[in-house]
């Protein structure tokens, strides 16, 4: 089970990119690697292919895990992601700052 998922607001802790928040749009598990939407963007030179104009294109590229921190809207500030398990067996992500269920 893992403490940053697709979907999730993160803010990045140290870097280039330091304070700024985006969400998750890929985790890459085996590799501790995440994508988050406007961090981290890179220059990509393309060929033109057909149907393809080529040119620089900008996107994201991957940081890692430990850089970044779940965004506990309540706060206002990162946190921490703890889990417990619910009186249903269901075994549930929380904030550690603010008690809040995540999932």
């Amino acid at each position: 089970m893992q403490r940053i998922r697709k979907g999730d607001t993160v803010v990045v802790t140290t870097g280039k990119d330091k304070g700024r928040t985006g969400e998750v749009l890929r985790v890459l598990p085996e590799d501790n690697r995440v994508v988050v939407q406007g961090v981290n963007m890179v220059k990509r030179h393309k060929k033109p292919k057909m149907g393809d104009p080529g040119g620089i294109q900008e996107k994201e590229a991957t940081i890692h895990v430990s850089n970044v921190a779940h965004w506990d809207s309540d706060a206002n500030k990162a946190t921490r992601v703890g889990y417990k398990v619910l009186e249903d067996g269901r075994k549930v992500r929380f904030a550690k700052r603010s008690g809040e269920q995540i999932d």
